[in-house]
């Protein structure tokens, strides 16, 4: 049996009912050039109590298909946002 996917990232969106939109980064070498740079992918992630708020770091687990484009659950909130007001638009930047 294979191993599921885990990944930690940021809570962008959690204006769903037990779903938050998850941002991860990962580091790749540009294959031409060399240099390192920066990808991102969006998950959905079940989360069934409504324990992530946006800004709150998490960690994700691969899971059967909960729907259409929910493969993942959260498993853990590794950390809480540290600002009230924060504004994820300039992090993402």
């Amino acid at each position: 049996m294979g191993k599921r996917k885990e990944f930690t990232g940021i809570v962008i969106s959690d204006k769903m009912q037990k779903t938050v939109i998850v941002r991860t980064m990962r580091l790749s070498k540009h294959p031409k050039y060399g240099k390192i740079v920066k990808k991102y992918n969006k998950f959905k992630a079940h989360d069934e109590k409504n324990t992530a708020k946006t800004g709150d770091t998490v960690r994700i687990v691969e899971t059967r298909p909960l729907s259409k484009d929910k493969r993942f659950r959260v498993i853990a909130v590794l950390k809480k946002r540290e600002a009230l007001h924060l504004d994820l638009k300039e992090e993402i930047k």
